[in-house]
């Protein structure tokens, strides 16, 4: 008469984390099957006669031809595996086993607690969206075919637990995936990992891909990578299935949910990961006003340029920002304006303007900076369309009229537009932002505006507070 083989997940290493059906069957089985370190996690639940077999590391084949031959003389055979029989563990090799030897015997599979699962309660709640497990270990897999899996988890922002991420001979892996991760993933993304789950050696650590250092992850780690919505918050690891915010929307109105998903979208498929904050604020702000990627490669901004400026608004030094259009005035956002206490002037239409432009043959849009400059020569000074308004600044700049607090330089069209730019660019001492080329218009000079005056906001990656 045959017997019977359980295969068996026995739970990260921790008693509390055994199921039920587990342990019963390890009550039942007449023999235990499995490598001798996990033995010692098991014993409490084995009847004395049980037997235990060891079969050494690397000997899955042999631990379940033995199996097999136990449970054909008709003993009750328990296969045990770390974690989920069937994650990783004996549960494929003992059907395959089955099906070549063309065998009778019962096969019961009964599932355990996953080493990332344990990994992610004690990190918080890291998968509460899709996800996907990826095992570095090379023995039979080649690394061609792991290093695509590893790119397109990447790229399809999956929530990505790591399994088997080093050993002694399988250093560089680890490093290699991050490397992949960080072309596709921005820098900040969390990233947990967790040795020993469920152990007395147990250690939990919360950190971000950029700062990620593969020399304090072993064999005994579980890392997981968290998508474009995960965050930290209080050293706990969340990523957001949506329900909270479906349910309590968080203040936050339609228009600026549609903003939010935009900009994690924009953000997701940027080919560069480590824009400094302020920069990427404001070139998440360009591509979403215009649908153009181009704009990663054309929006110049000064170190610190957007967070320089906001300071100044938020600190009251700057009261004003003058626009060479109005159009560009008419796009920044009124609720920003007052909260921060600041006027926008466009002298376009100021009967000054029209008159100086008449007596001086110059444009419209250049006499109405002169106008600007004399009223309000440290404003922040915004271009979204005539580069004759800007290299008139560039001038007034020069002959020490001029000092503006900052400047945003989006004049476009065919005629000066990039000399224009050319000639803002050497005033080192300004915070600028810049346009390159012939591209731009009053609708992105407008949205770099308002990623200035919003820059309290980026952090969180949340835009769209006064839509």
């Amino acid at each position: 008469m045959n017997g019977k083989i359980y295969v068996a997940g026995i739970g990260p290493g921790c008693e509390a984390d055994v199921t039920p059906a587990v342990a019963q069957a390890l009550r039942e089985s007449d023999v235990i099957v499995g490598y001798k370190y996990y033995f010692r996690f098991v014993e409490q639940y084995l009847s004395p006669a049980a037997e235990c077999v060891d079969t050494g590391m690397k000997r899955e084949r042999d631990r379940a031809r033995q199996a097999f031959e136990l449970a054909e003389q008709g003993k009750t055979v328990c296969v045990i595996s770390s974690g989920d029989s069937g994650i990783y563990g004996m549960a494929p090799l003992i059907w395959e086993m089955r099906r070549d030897r063309g065998s009778d015997i019962e096969i019961e599979v009964l599932p355990g607690i996953s080493a990332f699962q344990k990994a992610a309660s004690l990190l918080g709640a890291p998968i509460g969206h899709d996800f996907c497990v990826i095992s570095l270990s090379d023995l039979m897999t080649p690394w061609e075919l792991i290093e695509k899996r590893i790119i397109a988890a990447a790229q399809a922002d999956f929530v990505t637990a790591i399994y088997n991420p080093k050993s002694n001979e399988r250093y560089w892996q680890l490093y290699r995936l991050k490397e992949l991760f960080l072309k596709e993933r921005s820098f900040d993304t969390p990233v947990g990992y967790v040795r020993q789950a469920g152990r007395d050696e147990e250690a939990v650590t919360v950190t971000t891909l950029a700062d990620f250092d593969p020399k304090q992850v072993d064999m005994f780690t579980v890392v997981l990578i968290g998508n474009s919505q995960s965050y930290n918050w209080n050293g706990v690891m969340i990523t957001p299935r949506g329900y909270y915010r479906d349910q309590t929307n968080d203040g936050v109105g339609i228009g600026q949910e549609i903003m939010i998903k935009s900009f994690r979208t924009i953000e997701s498929l940027l080919k560069h990961k480590d824009w400094p904050l302020g920069h990427k604020w404001a070139l998440l702000h360009a591509i979403h006003t215009t649908a153009d990627f181009e704009m990663e490669d054309i929006l110049y901004s000064d170190p610190d340029a957007v967070e320089t400026l906001y300071g100044k608004f938020r600190d009251g030094a700057v009261k004003t920002i003058v626009t060479d259009v109005t159009m560009a005035a008419s796009g920044i956002r009124k609720g920003a304006l007052e909260r921060l206490g600041v006027e926008v002037k466009c002298y376009l239409t100021d009967e000054r303007t029209a008159v100086l432009a008449k007596e001086k043959e110059i444009t419209r849009t250049q006499a109405g900076i002169r106008l600007a400059v004399d009223e309000h020569p440290d404003a922040l000074f915004v271009f979204g369309n005539a580069p004759t308004a800007l290299m008139e600044l560039c001038e007034l700049i020069r002959k020490g009229k001029a000092t503006p607090a900052g400047v945003i330089a989006a004049p476009v069209g065919f005629v000066h537009v990039r000399e224009s730019k050319y000639m803002v660019k050497p005033f080192t001492g300004i915070p600028k932002l810049i346009v390159e080329g012939r591209k731009g218009g009053s609708n992105l000079a407008a949205t770099l505006t308002n990623a200035i005056l919003t820059f309290d906001d980026a952090a969180q990656l949340k835009p769209g507070r006064d839509v």
